[in-house]
Protein backbone atom coordinates (compact mmCIF):
# COMPACT_ATOMS: atom_id res chain seq x y z
CA UNK A 1 0.00 0.00 0.00
CA UNK A 2 2.56 2.69 0.62
CA UNK A 3 4.72 1.32 -2.21
CA UNK A 4 1.43 2.20 -4.32
CA UNK A 5 0.88 5.37 -2.51
CA UNK A 6 4.30 6.97 -3.27
CA UNK A 7 4.33 5.50 -7.41
CA UNK A 8 0.89 7.00 -7.84
CA UNK A 9 2.21 10.25 -6.08
CA UNK A 10 5.18 10.65 -8.59
CA UNK A 11 5.06 13.29 -11.04
CA UNK A 12 5.78 11.34 -14.41
CA UNK A 13 7.13 14.23 -16.23
CA UNK A 14 9.68 14.18 -13.63
CA UNK A 15 10.27 10.79 -12.69
CA UNK A 16 9.95 7.25 -14.47
CA UNK A 17 8.90 5.21 -11.52
CA UNK A 18 10.50 1.33 -11.44
CA UNK A 19 8.73 -0.81 -9.65
CA UNK A 20 10.91 -3.97 -8.01
CA UNK A 21 8.81 -6.84 -5.90
CA UNK A 22 10.54 -8.85 -3.97
CA UNK A 23 8.68 -12.65 -3.28
CA UNK A 24 9.37 -14.17 -0.53
CA UNK A 25 11.49 -16.73 -1.40
CA UNK A 26 13.91 -13.39 -1.74
CA UNK A 27 13.58 -13.37 -5.70
CA UNK A 28 13.82 -9.77 -7.04
CA UNK A 29 11.02 -9.03 -9.64
CA UNK A 30 10.49 -6.71 -12.07
CA UNK A 31 8.23 -5.92 -15.16
CA UNK A 32 4.45 -6.95 -15.38
CA UNK A 33 4.90 -9.11 -12.58
CA UNK A 34 6.11 -6.80 -10.15
CA UNK A 35 3.23 -4.01 -11.57
CA UNK A 36 0.63 -6.56 -11.08
CA UNK A 37 1.68 -7.43 -7.42
CA UNK A 38 1.74 -3.61 -6.80
CA UNK A 39 -1.29 -3.37 -8.05
CA UNK A 40 -3.01 -6.27 -5.99
CA UNK A 41 -1.54 -5.63 -3.11
CA UNK A 42 -0.64 -9.17 -2.68
CA UNK A 43 3.00 -11.00 -2.37
CA UNK A 44 1.50 -14.25 -3.42
CA UNK A 45 1.59 -12.30 -6.55
CA UNK A 46 4.92 -12.58 -7.28
CA UNK A 47 5.67 -16.31 -8.52
CA UNK A 48 9.16 -17.18 -8.62
CA UNK A 49 8.77 -18.56 -12.35
CA UNK A 50 8.49 -15.03 -13.99
CA UNK A 51 12.10 -13.73 -12.33
CA UNK A 52 13.46 -11.05 -14.47
CA UNK A 53 14.97 -12.91 -17.33
CA UNK A 54 18.17 -9.98 -16.37
CA UNK A 55 18.24 -10.94 -12.88
CA UNK A 56 20.02 -14.15 -11.37
CA UNK A 57 18.32 -15.49 -7.88
CA UNK A 58 20.95 -13.92 -5.82
CA UNK A 59 20.50 -10.55 -4.67
CA UNK A 60 23.95 -8.90 -4.92
CA UNK A 61 23.41 -10.57 -8.70
CA UNK A 62 19.66 -8.41 -9.38
CA UNK A 63 21.07 -5.41 -7.77
CA UNK A 64 24.68 -5.56 -10.33
CA UNK A 65 21.95 -5.08 -13.00
CA UNK A 66 20.24 -2.32 -11.71
CA UNK A 67 23.55 -0.56 -10.84
CA UNK A 68 26.15 -2.44 -13.37
CA UNK A 69 28.36 0.81 -13.03
CA UNK A 70 29.00 0.74 -9.36
CA UNK A 71 30.88 3.81 -9.45
CA UNK A 72 28.72 6.48 -7.07
CA UNK A 73 29.58 9.47 -9.90
CA UNK A 74 28.30 8.43 -13.02
CA UNK A 75 24.67 7.14 -14.10
CA UNK A 76 24.30 5.25 -17.49
CA UNK A 77 22.19 3.19 -18.87
CA UNK A 78 23.20 -0.58 -19.07
CA UNK A 79 23.17 -3.36 -21.90
CA UNK A 80 23.69 -7.04 -22.74
CA UNK A 81 22.83 -8.94 -25.34
CA UNK A 82 20.00 -10.14 -23.15
CA UNK A 83 18.43 -7.10 -21.80
CA UNK A 84 18.87 -3.64 -21.18
CA UNK A 85 17.90 -2.21 -17.64
CA UNK A 86 17.84 1.43 -16.60
CA UNK A 87 20.21 2.15 -13.86
CA UNK A 88 18.51 4.27 -11.67
CA UNK A 89 18.65 7.59 -9.97
CA UNK A 90 17.71 6.14 -6.64
CA UNK A 91 15.87 4.15 -4.65
CA UNK A 92 13.32 4.45 -2.73
CA UNK A 93 13.30 0.99 0.09
CA UNK A 94 9.55 1.50 0.96
CA UNK A 95 10.12 -1.75 3.46
CA UNK A 96 9.25 -2.11 6.93
CA UNK A 97 10.75 -3.96 9.59
CA UNK A 98 13.26 -6.84 8.89
CA UNK A 99 15.52 -6.95 5.96
CA UNK A 100 13.78 -4.02 4.65
CA UNK A 101 14.24 -1.15 7.49
CA UNK A 102 16.69 -2.75 10.21
CA UNK A 103 19.66 -2.05 7.57
CA UNK A 104 20.76 -4.66 5.89
CA UNK A 105 18.87 -3.34 2.74
CA UNK A 106 20.45 0.15 3.14
CA UNK A 107 23.78 -2.25 3.42
CA UNK A 108 23.85 -3.22 -0.17
CA UNK A 109 22.50 -0.56 -1.35
CA UNK A 110 25.40 1.27 -0.06
CA UNK A 111 27.94 -1.81 -1.35
CA UNK A 112 26.50 -1.20 -4.82
CA UNK A 113 26.75 2.78 -4.62
CA UNK A 114 22.77 3.56 -5.13
CA UNK A 115 21.48 6.46 -3.60
CA UNK A 116 18.23 5.59 -1.25
CA UNK A 117 16.01 7.66 0.66
CA UNK A 118 16.30 7.52 4.53
CA UNK A 119 18.55 6.20 7.25
CA UNK A 120 21.65 4.76 6.65
CA UNK A 121 22.63 1.49 8.03
CA UNK A 122 23.75 2.59 11.60
CA UNK A 123 20.29 4.36 12.08
CA UNK A 124 18.54 1.78 10.61
CA UNK A 125 19.65 -1.05 12.53
CA UNK A 126 19.92 0.50 15.51
CA UNK A 127 16.39 2.46 15.70
CA UNK A 128 15.01 -1.29 14.37
CA UNK A 129 16.83 -2.57 17.67
CA UNK A 130 14.26 -1.90 20.75
CA UNK A 131 17.33 -2.86 23.43
CA UNK A 132 20.14 -0.89 21.39
CA UNK A 133 17.30 1.74 20.73
CA UNK A 134 16.82 2.87 24.13
CA UNK A 135 20.18 2.10 25.16
CA UNK A 136 21.28 4.99 23.49
CA UNK A 137 18.03 7.26 24.74
CA UNK A 138 19.55 6.78 27.76
CA UNK A 139 23.00 7.38 27.04
CA UNK A 140 21.67 10.74 25.78
CA UNK A 141 19.24 11.55 28.66
CA UNK A 142 15.88 10.85 27.10
CA UNK A 143 13.33 10.50 29.37
CA UNK A 144 11.73 6.89 28.66
CA UNK A 145 9.70 4.33 30.71
CA UNK A 146 11.62 1.74 32.99
CA UNK A 147 12.34 -1.19 30.62
CA UNK A 148 14.41 -4.85 30.73
CA UNK A 149 15.96 -6.67 28.65
CA UNK A 150 16.23 -10.70 28.58
CA UNK A 151 17.42 -13.24 26.00
CA UNK A 152 15.55 -16.51 25.10
CA UNK A 153 17.63 -18.68 26.07
CA UNK A 154 17.37 -16.95 29.43
CA UNK A 155 14.05 -17.49 29.56
CA UNK A 156 14.22 -21.15 28.31
CA UNK A 157 16.71 -22.17 30.82
CA UNK A 158 15.00 -20.93 33.55
CA UNK A 159 11.38 -19.23 33.16
CA UNK A 160 10.40 -18.57 36.81
CA UNK A 161 13.88 -16.16 37.45
CA UNK A 162 12.79 -14.27 34.45
CA UNK A 163 9.28 -14.02 35.51
CA UNK A 164 10.02 -12.58 39.12
CA UNK A 165 13.00 -10.42 37.35
CA UNK A 166 10.10 -8.80 35.39
CA UNK A 167 7.55 -8.68 38.49
CA UNK A 168 10.04 -7.17 41.23
CA UNK A 169 11.51 -4.44 37.89
CA UNK A 170 8.47 -3.79 36.47
CA UNK A 171 4.94 -4.72 37.88
CA UNK A 172 2.07 -5.31 36.21
CA UNK A 173 0.88 -4.11 33.49
CA UNK A 174 3.60 -4.81 31.33
CA UNK A 175 4.47 -4.79 27.53
CA UNK A 176 6.72 -7.79 26.46
CA UNK A 177 7.69 -7.55 22.76
CA UNK A 178 10.85 -8.72 20.10
CA UNK A 179 13.68 -6.58 20.07
CA UNK A 180 13.62 -6.58 16.38
CA UNK A 181 10.77 -6.61 14.22
CA UNK A 182 8.02 -3.87 13.12
CA UNK A 183 4.47 -3.13 12.92
CA UNK A 184 3.29 -4.32 16.61
CA UNK A 185 3.95 -7.82 15.80
CA UNK A 186 4.65 -10.33 18.67
CA UNK A 187 3.55 -7.97 21.69
CA UNK A 188 1.51 -8.14 24.31
CA UNK A 189 -0.02 -5.89 26.85
CA UNK A 190 0.34 -8.43 30.27
CA UNK A 191 -1.69 -7.07 33.21
CA UNK A 192 -1.24 -10.53 35.26
CA UNK A 193 1.04 -13.21 36.15
CA UNK A 194 -1.09 -15.52 34.54
CA UNK A 195 -0.42 -13.85 31.40
CA UNK A 196 3.00 -13.48 31.31
CA UNK A 197 4.22 -16.64 30.21
CA UNK A 198 1.99 -16.85 27.16
CA UNK A 199 3.65 -13.21 26.12
CA UNK A 200 7.26 -14.10 26.73
CA UNK A 201 6.54 -17.14 24.23
CA UNK A 202 5.13 -15.34 21.94
CA UNK A 203 7.53 -12.54 21.66
CA UNK A 204 10.69 -15.71 21.49
CA UNK A 205 8.60 -16.94 18.73
CA UNK A 206 10.30 -13.65 16.46
CA UNK A 207 13.70 -12.80 18.12
CA UNK A 208 16.09 -14.12 20.73
CA UNK A 209 15.95 -10.80 22.34
CA UNK A 210 13.40 -9.47 24.40
CA UNK A 211 12.29 -6.41 26.03
CA UNK A 212 10.12 -6.03 28.62
CA UNK A 213 8.65 -2.28 28.98
CA UNK A 214 6.54 -1.03 31.97
CA UNK A 215 3.07 -0.16 31.24
CA UNK A 216 1.40 3.58 32.51
CA UNK A 217 -1.98 4.82 31.83
CA UNK A 218 -0.77 6.99 28.46
CA UNK A 219 -1.70 8.84 25.43
CA UNK A 220 0.60 7.68 21.86
CA UNK A 221 2.02 10.83 20.43
CA UNK A 222 3.07 10.82 16.81
CA UNK A 223 5.34 13.31 15.49
CA UNK A 224 7.19 13.47 11.94
CA UNK A 225 10.46 14.46 11.02
CA UNK A 226 12.22 15.50 7.81
CA UNK A 227 15.99 15.99 6.56
CA UNK A 228 19.23 15.56 7.07
CA UNK A 229 21.64 17.34 8.92
CA UNK A 230 19.42 19.80 9.40
CA UNK A 231 15.91 18.48 10.31
CA UNK A 232 12.37 20.31 10.80
CA UNK A 233 9.34 18.64 12.67
CA UNK A 234 6.06 18.40 11.84
CA UNK A 235 2.90 19.07 13.91
CA UNK A 236 1.96 16.50 16.60
CA UNK A 237 -0.55 13.59 16.36
CA UNK A 238 -2.22 11.42 18.75
CA UNK A 239 -3.48 7.90 18.07
CA UNK A 240 -6.61 7.00 19.50
CA UNK A 241 -6.23 3.01 19.90
CA UNK A 242 -9.17 0.76 18.40
CA UNK A 243 -7.92 -1.95 21.18
CA UNK A 244 -5.72 -1.87 24.68
CA UNK A 245 -3.29 -0.58 22.85
CA UNK A 246 -2.02 0.25 19.36
CA UNK A 247 -1.02 -3.21 17.92
CA UNK A 248 -1.42 -5.27 14.40
CA UNK A 249 -5.31 -5.27 14.08
CA UNK A 250 -5.80 -1.78 15.86
CA UNK A 251 -3.37 -0.11 13.01
CA UNK A 252 -4.19 -2.29 9.78
CA UNK A 253 -7.25 -4.39 10.11
CA UNK A 254 -9.78 -2.84 12.79
CA UNK A 255 -10.01 0.50 10.80
CA UNK A 256 -11.14 1.90 13.60
CA UNK A 257 -8.51 3.53 15.40
CA UNK A 258 -8.93 7.17 15.64
CA UNK A 259 -5.31 10.25 14.75
CA UNK A 260 -6.04 13.37 16.05
CA UNK A 261 -4.01 16.27 14.26
CA UNK A 262 -2.80 18.12 15.66
CA UNK A 263 -2.57 16.36 18.68
CA UNK A 264 -4.78 18.27 21.92
CA UNK A 265 -1.14 19.38 23.83
CA UNK A 266 0.07 22.75 25.82
CA UNK A 267 2.37 24.73 23.92
CA UNK A 268 5.04 23.44 26.53
CA UNK A 269 4.51 19.81 26.12
CA UNK A 270 4.45 20.42 22.14
CA UNK A 271 7.51 21.89 22.32
CA UNK A 272 8.99 19.16 24.22
CA UNK A 273 8.17 16.62 22.47
CA UNK A 274 9.20 18.42 18.97
CA UNK A 275 12.92 19.57 21.14
CA UNK A 276 13.65 16.01 21.65
CA UNK A 277 12.63 14.44 18.38
CA UNK A 278 14.95 16.50 16.90
CA UNK A 279 17.76 15.28 19.28
CA UNK A 280 16.90 12.40 19.28
CA UNK A 281 17.24 11.89 15.34
CA UNK A 282 20.61 13.31 15.36
CA UNK A 283 21.51 11.48 18.05
CA UNK A 284 20.83 8.40 15.84
CA UNK A 285 22.43 9.55 12.94
CA UNK A 286 18.86 9.42 11.14
CA UNK A 287 18.41 10.68 7.46
CA UNK A 288 15.60 11.66 5.13
CA UNK A 289 12.68 11.03 7.62
CA UNK A 290 11.54 9.22 10.81
CA UNK A 291 8.02 8.98 12.62
CA UNK A 292 9.26 9.50 16.19
CA UNK A 293 6.67 7.93 19.29
CA UNK A 294 5.88 9.54 22.60
CA UNK A 295 3.78 8.91 25.67
CA UNK A 296 2.45 11.53 27.60
CA UNK A 297 1.42 9.78 31.14
CA UNK A 298 -2.33 10.78 31.74
CA UNK A 299 -2.04 11.81 35.18
CA UNK A 300 1.31 14.12 35.36
CA UNK A 301 1.80 15.02 31.82
CA UNK A 302 5.13 13.73 31.29
CA UNK A 303 6.63 13.54 28.17
CA UNK A 304 8.72 9.89 27.39
CA UNK A 305 10.36 9.17 24.46
CA UNK A 306 9.19 5.40 22.87
CA UNK A 307 10.76 4.56 19.58
CA UNK A 308 11.98 5.98 16.04
CA UNK A 309 10.66 4.25 13.02
CA UNK A 310 13.11 5.07 10.08
CA UNK A 311 10.75 4.07 7.54
CA UNK A 312 7.22 4.44 8.72
CA UNK A 313 3.59 3.54 6.75
CA UNK A 314 3.36 5.74 3.57
CA UNK A 315 0.10 5.27 2.26
CA UNK A 316 -2.35 8.27 2.25
CA UNK A 317 -3.72 7.67 5.44
CA UNK A 318 -0.89 7.30 7.15
CA UNK A 319 0.34 8.82 10.19
CA UNK A 320 3.30 10.27 8.27
CA UNK A 321 2.76 12.41 5.51
CA UNK A 322 -0.78 13.34 7.39
CA UNK A 323 1.17 14.98 9.49
CA UNK A 324 3.32 16.69 7.24
CA UNK A 325 -0.40 17.09 5.38
CA UNK A 326 -1.57 19.31 8.65
CA UNK A 327 2.05 21.14 8.47
CA UNK A 328 1.37 22.76 5.01
CA UNK A 329 2.94 19.85 2.77
CA UNK A 330 1.01 17.61 0.72
CA UNK A 331 2.05 13.59 -0.05
CA UNK A 332 3.60 14.87 -4.20
CA UNK A 333 5.66 17.33 -2.65
CA UNK A 334 6.71 15.36 0.29
CA UNK A 335 7.92 11.91 -1.42
CA UNK A 336 9.59 14.60 -3.94
CA UNK A 337 11.13 16.26 -1.11
CA UNK A 338 12.32 12.75 0.04
CA UNK A 339 14.29 11.78 -2.96
CA UNK A 340 15.87 15.34 -3.52
CA UNK A 341 17.26 14.71 0.64
CA UNK A 342 18.53 11.25 -0.66
CA UNK A 343 20.63 12.89 -3.61
CA UNK A 344 21.86 15.55 -1.56
CA UNK A 345 23.07 13.06 0.64
CA UNK A 346 24.39 10.67 -1.56
CA UNK A 347 26.34 13.38 -2.69
CA UNK A 348 28.00 14.10 0.40
CA UNK A 349 28.60 10.70 1.31
CA UNK A 350 30.95 11.16 -2.25
CA UNK A 351 33.08 13.56 -0.24
CA UNK A 352 33.42 11.37 2.54
CA UNK A 353 35.27 8.38 -0.01
CA UNK A 354 36.91 11.31 -1.69
CA UNK A 355 38.29 12.98 1.08
CA UNK A 356 39.59 9.40 2.58
CA UNK A 357 42.32 9.17 0.00
CA UNK A 358 45.62 10.07 0.67
CA UNK A 359 48.30 11.88 -1.00
CA UNK A 360 49.55 9.88 -4.30
CA UNK A 361 46.36 7.38 -3.66
CA UNK A 362 43.07 6.75 -5.43
CA UNK A 363 39.56 5.55 -3.87
CA UNK A 364 37.94 3.52 -5.58
CA UNK A 365 33.91 3.55 -5.37
CA UNK A 366 33.58 -0.16 -7.13
CA UNK A 367 31.51 -2.71 -5.51
CA UNK A 368 34.52 -5.10 -6.61
CA UNK A 369 36.96 -3.47 -4.49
Amino acid sequence: MSGRSMIQSLDPCKYEAIPIGISKEGKFVLGEAAQTALQRGLVESLPSHTVHPGLGEEMGEAWSHLSPNVTPAHHVKYTTENHDTPKVDVIIPVLHGSYGEDGTMQGMLEMLGIPYVGSGVLASALCMDKIAMKQLFSAHGFPQVKYMSVLRSEWENDSQVVERRIEETLGYPCFVKPANLGSSVGISKVTERNRLHEAMQLAARYDRRLIIEQGLQVREIEIAVLGNDNPQTSVPGEVIPAGEFYDYNAKYISGESELLIPAPMSDAQRQEVQEIAIAAYRAADCAGLARIDFFIEKNTGKVYLNEINTMPGFTQYSMYPKLWEATGMGYAELVDRLIQLALERFEEQKRKLTDFALPGQSVSTSAEN
